[in-house]
C-alpha cells in the first residue's frame, strides 16, 4: 500500500461529509477513489455488504478495467477524505506496483467469495430448495470469459498497445 500512497503524494485531496456518495452503482465515472481518512459503506443494489477504512483501499477499480458502469454504491459513514484519479486507465498503467495492488485487491475479494460459497455449499447442500442456488453459484465461480467485450482492452487503451 505504500507505493500507492507514494504516487497519490501531492495530488489534490477531495473531502466529503458523512452520507455521501462517492460512486453510484450504474454511473460510470473513469475514476479511481482512493480512500485517504474515514470510513465507507459498500452497497450493491441498495443493500449494505462491506464497509471499508484502510487508507489507501481504492474503488472504481472493476469499472474502469471492464470498462462498465461501477457495480455497487460507495458512501460516506462520517466524513471522509479521498484521492480521485480521473484518468484511471493511464495511471493504472503508469505503475506496476499500483496495477500490482489492484489485482492482489481483486484477488483478496475473490478468494474471500469462494470461501463464502464454500461455507454455503457446506451448509445447505442436500437441501432441494436450495440446490437451484448452489449450482448457480458454482457456475458463476467456475465461468472464465475468454474476453470480456470484443475490443481492445481498457488498460491497452490508455497505453496504446495492443493485446497481443
Amino acid at each position: 500500500m505504500s507505493d500507492i500512497m507514494e504516487l497519490l503524494h501531492g495530488r489534490q485531496l477531495q473531502k466529503f461529509a458523512a452520507g455521501e456518495d462517492i460512486i453510484r452503482q450504474g454511473d460510470q465515472t473513469g475514476c479511481l477513489f482512493f480512500l485517504m481518512e474515514g470510513t465507507v459503506e459498500i452497497l450493491r443494489d441498495g443493500v449494505s455488504v462491506a464497509t471499508a477504512s484502510e487508507r489507501g483501499v481504492v474503488f472504481g477499480e472493476m469499472s474502469a478495467l471492464l470498462d462498465v458502469p461501477h457495480t455497487a454504491t460507495v458512501r460516506t459513514i462520517g466524513p471522509c477524505t479521498f484521492c480521485v484519479v480521473p484518468d484511471s486507465l493511464a495511471f493504472l498503467a503508469s505503475s506496476p506496483s499500483v496495477s500490482h495492488s489492484v489485482c492482489v485487491l481483486l484477488a483478496q475479494r475473490l478468494n474471500a467469495l469462494n470461501k463464502y460459497l464454500v461455507d454455503v455449499k457446506q451448509k445447505f447442500e442436500g437441501d432441494d430448495r436450495l440446490d437451484v442456488v448452489i449450482k448457480s453459484l458454482e457456475g458463476l465461480l467456475h465461468h472464465h470469459p475468454l474476453r470480456v467485450r470484443p475490443h481492445t482492452p481498457p488498460l491497452a487503451k490508455a497505453t496504446g498497445r495492443s493485446a497481443r
